[in-house]
């Protein structure tokens, strides 16, 4: 039975290039945070390794594991599959651990309609500019501008999801971004005071969608 000791479930979504793999790394450098590694049917990229980065399945496997009822969330996101079981998620919350989610809206949407008994942190990670965004996704799809224009489509309906989350946060310098959501898990959880600006958040999205 979930208690006062368990950990926090921290979820952060983005849209494709806007950091939030990189900020989930980050912070699960900080103690008693752990990530959720999630499977997926996509192909590993170059730096990435089997069991630390995402357990590479085929869609055999991967439809194995949904018939056993056994992803607490997965969707289908660029032709490719991708899901967090369920186990390895309790068994680190009722130690105690912390656990981070880089997954996107739709998985998001999945676990909060779970309404497990853990508290539950959900960010939104946004680009400080369309412009900055392509030319993130141009640097990480070098040879691939087909890729870099489909994921700006995606963008545009991603970004309409941004009022679901608890916290939306600008990633213009890596930095500074981290500190953000760091020190708005650390209020949330110590239930301290939050410096978060709706209005200003607001404002930004009109920008990004106008």
């Amino acid at each position: 039975m979930p208690s006062e000791k368990d950990g926090v479930m921290i979820i952060l979504s983005s849209p494709s290039g806007a950091g939030k793999t990189t900020l989930v790394k980050k912070l699960s450098e900080k103690d008693n945070f752990e990530i959720s590694i999630s499977h997926t049917t996509r192909q590993p990229r170059p730096n990435e390794t089997y069991d630390e980065d995402y357990f590479f399945v085929n869609e055999s496997e991967f439809k194995r594991l949904i018939n056993n009822e056994e992803f607490l969330e997965y969707a289908k996101v660029f032709n490719n599959f991708y899901g967090t079981t369920r186990t390895p998620v309790i068994n680190k919350l009722d130690k105690g651990k912390n656990v981070l989610f880089d997954i996107d809206w739709q998985g998001a949407d999945q676990i909060k309609n779970k309404k497990l008994d853990y508290k539950l942190i959900t960010f939104f990670i946004l680009p400080p500019s369309k412009e900055v965004l392509f030319e993130r996704l141009s640097r990480r799809h070098i040879n691939e501008e087909l890729i870099a224009k489909e994921r700006m489509k995606q963008f545009e309906r991603d970004v309409l999801h941004w009022i679901n989350y608890d916290f939306v946060v600008i990633n213009n310098d890596l930095n500074e971004c981290y500190l953000k959501i760091a020190n708005l898990i650390d209020a949330v959880i110590n239930n301290g005071s939050k410096d978060y600006d709706l209005n200003f958040i607001r404002n930004h999205v009109e920008k990004l969608t106008s």
